[in-house]
């Protein structure tokens, strides 16, 4: 089913990877998607084995609400663009009825559609987890179409990774969005035109032929900027991670200077479905878990994995719905401000 509409998500539910999709009916034009002009180059239907949000399961895929790869319309449809080994191509998902329906253009639409099951957490096993305290059972009864996404792609996920690293999420929104319009391509197929088009991300050698001066006015230090650089010159290798286990994927990922623990765990939840991999080193997480599970918001990264001990193998499946709980501490001091270096 689709996922409810909230017009006003907090932010904790938005770090919990929801997105609005509101439950349209099939027929209807999509708001900012011009009416396509010939068929999609596939269709796909399929049938989930369970309850399924699409809000909830392709919402941490999206970096920001005016995110060019990633739009979600009045209709109840979710569209995606991705750059895929076959090449640039545009998803359109629909859910009703108890059924899903998949439309692709462009070269890499093949190769979307023979994983959209996998996309939509075919792969994952929600059946496994056992909630162990009351706030994160009363947010899985309330959120039964979360499972977790597995794309099968990994540059897609690390660069804008990367793009957060110490940073404000507005900022690292802004970054990704501003250097995806200027340097992507448009995206195949209907999205692709109109008043909003939707971009398909630069591949490896664009993204390595970007002027130092592009990054400074997209607001991206020298640091991060190092680091994608580095990591799309060995893009092909760091593709095949997708074939390992998570904890391999991510030591794989981790060897490119400026990619630590943080970063390979929030690629490899995407990427790779991981259901026990932890973000550690982040600012809020270890205070907002603690602060869920034990009252105690000056929890670090050593009293969070504690507390997590009794969901090993699901670690990352009980973080999610305890953002999405809504739990969290008052904020006690102000928020990181924000620097544009591209004004300097």
């Amino acid at each position: 089913m689709a996922g409810r509409f909230v017009q006003q998500p907090t932010r904790t539910t938005v770090r919990g990877g929801h997105v609005g999709v509101p439950a349209g009916p099939a027929g209807s034009a999509a708001a900012g998607i011009p009416r396509q002009a010939a068929a999609p180059a596939r269709v796909r239907r399929w049938v989930p084995d369970g309850p399924l949000d699409l809000g909830l399961v392709l919402g941490p895929l999206r970096r920001g609400p005016a995110d060019p790869t990633f739009r979600a319309t009045a209709d109840g449809s979710v569209w995606r663009t991705c750059r895929t080994p076959a090449g640039p191509g545009t998803l359109r998902v629909r859910a009703y009825g108890g059924e899903v329906l998949g439309e692709a253009w462009g070269p890499g639409a093949e190769w979307l559609l023979d994983r959209l099951p996998e996309l939509l957490g075919a792969a994952d096993e929600p059946e496994a987890f056992v909630p162990r305290h009351r706030v994160v059972a009363l947010s899985r009864h309330r959120q039964p179409g979360l499972r977790l996404t597995r794309t099968g792609l990994v540059l897609e996920s690390l660069i804008p990774s990367v793009l957060e690293q110490k940073v404000t999420t507005d900022e690292a929104y802004r970054a990704w969005r501003l250097l995806v319009r200027r340097f992507g391509e448009p995206a195949p197929g209907p999205a692709g035109a109109g008043e909003r088009p939707m971009f398909v991300m630069p591949a490896p050698r664009t993204w390595a032929l970007i002027p130092s001066w592009e990054w400074h006015r997209a607001g991206v230090d020298d640091k991060r900027a190092s680091t994608i650089l580095r990591a799309v010159r060995v893009a092909a290798r760091l593709e095949q991670a997708v074939g390992m286990p998570a904890g391999q994927a991510q030591a794989r990922l981790e060897v490119v200077p400026g990619v630590g623990p943080w970063t390979s765990a929030e690629v490899v939840q995407r990427s790779h479905g991981a259901a026990d991999a932890v973000t550690v080193g982040d600012l809020h997480l270890p205070g907002i878990v603690g602060w869920a599970l034990a009252g105690d918001r000056d929890a670090d990264d050593a009293v969070m994995l504690r507390l997590l001990e009794p969901y090993a193998g699901q670690r990352h499946r009980a973080v999610r719905l305890i953002l999405l709980s809504g739990r969290v501490p008052a904020r006690r001091a102000p928020k990181m401000p924000r620097v544009d270096i591209g004004l300097l």
